[in-house]
């Protein structure tokens, strides 16, 4: 490659689509139990983790952010 040449960007590289965000919500129960769950909306996430701490059986829920 000559110097003062730009070089081409892949297609996929411009796609907005490609562009969010990954919440892995982690719920751990009285019997320490895990279960995960992946969203890509940090709100549904949220929501989801509260939704659970109101369970007697969920000792602990929290929320993320996954991925680089």
């Amino acid at each position: 490659m000559k110097s003062g040449e730009q070089r081409r960007k892949p297609a996929f590289s411009k796609d907005k689509r490609r562009r969010h965000r990954h919440y892995r919500v982690t719920v751990v129960y009285r019997d320490g139990e895990k279960f995960a769950r992946v969203y890509t909306d940090r709100v549904k996430a949220a929501n989801y983790a509260e939704r659970q701490k109101k369970s007697p059986v969920v000792k602990a829920a929290r929320v993320t952010e996954v991925g680089g």
